[in-house]
């Protein structure tokens, strides 16, 4: 069942590749995540990406799925989640027709061996991107929601790209899935988890590379309007919010405003859309004490 890994060539051939072809994409990167993500690919080594949410860490894994061709495989992380959702399982209900349709006409070990077959595994995200022979990108989408015990099972499949599936042996990448996980940091990972892998924080943009991602995703909108729009997004994350905007939730904003037709940011237009970025009623008067809003 084992497969061997085979040498395979980068997905990228320099950083200045890696910010073009992110672009192109629609992900526009720092020099910081353009070299990360070149290192992840050259060095073949995991990426871990932490940092709040909506600052573009699951996006930064589409785009990469996207601008090299590639399949994403996602694998999303929450409390409770196990093996078998993680990694593969075997379809119980198949295996027993199976088992009931052979008795008396075949010896148990012809059973066994059927019945524990590809025929009835059921490959969850880690095994198929493993599987994968084309290119392929992995997602393991909010790590640190998942229990101690899934980092466990990652640790086999981030270290040698491998899975051991008992009933059939151990199963090796033909290709080598370029591996993304990210983590909002609710808790704290284990050291054997991080030693697998490349280490990037990323945190809100400044401003200017903010209104450039904007005025990319929402090119209809004003020149004027972006600044505004992301001069006050600023100011809301300077405040201590039970949420603070993200990155897609400014886009939003921008999108809204074009909705609306609305060529200015002022008190008004703060007012009746602020629901867009702000998403607790406490934090959306704190804002309007902020903002001096009627």
């Amino acid at each position: 069942m084992a497969r061997v890994s085979v040498p395979q060539s980068p997905l990228f051939g320099s950083v200045a590749e890696v910010t073009e072809r992110l672009a192109e994409a629609g992900y526009l990167a720092s020099t910081a995540v353009a070299t990360t993500v070149y290192l992840a690919d050259r060095l073949g080594k995991p990426l871990l990406v932490e940092g709040p949410a909506g600052v573009g860490k699951t996006e930064l894994a589409k785009a990469v799925a996207a601008a090299t061709s590639s399949g994403l495989v996602r694998l999303q992380c929450y409390e409770g989640i196990d093996e078998a959702r993680a990694l593969y399982e075997w379809n119980h209900a198949k295996q027993l027709l199976r088992i009931t349709a052979g008795q008396g006409r075949e010896s148990w070990d012809e059973t066994r061996d059927d019945v524990f077959s590809e025929e009835f595994l059921l490959p969850r995200p880690l095994l198929t991107a493993i599987r994968r022979s084309a290119p392929t990108v992995l997602l393991v989408d909010e790590i640190d929601k998942a229990d101690v015990e899934v980092e466990g099972l990652l640790l086999e499949v981030l270290s040698d790209f491998q899975v051991t599936v008992p009933e059939m042996g151990t199963i090796v990448a033909s290709r080598r899935p370029f591996a993304l996980l990210t983590s909002n940091s609710t808790r704290e990972l284990s050291e054997a988890l991080k030693r697998r892998c490349l280490f990037l924080h990323l945190d809100f943009p400044d401003a200017e590379l903010e209104r450039r991602i904007v005025a990319s995703r929402v090119p209809q909108l004003a020149e004027s309007l972006v600044e505004a729009l992301v001069r006050t997004v600023r100011v809301l994350r300077e405040l201590e919010l039970r949420k603070a905007p993200s990155v897609a939730e400014t886009i939003d904003w921008g999108r809204t405003l074009l909705a609306l037709g609305l060529d200015t940011l002022d008190d008004d237009a703060v007012r009746t859309t602020l629901g867009v970025v702000l998403k607790h009623q406490s934090d959306q008067l704190k804002a309007a004490a902020e903002l001096r809003l009627n």
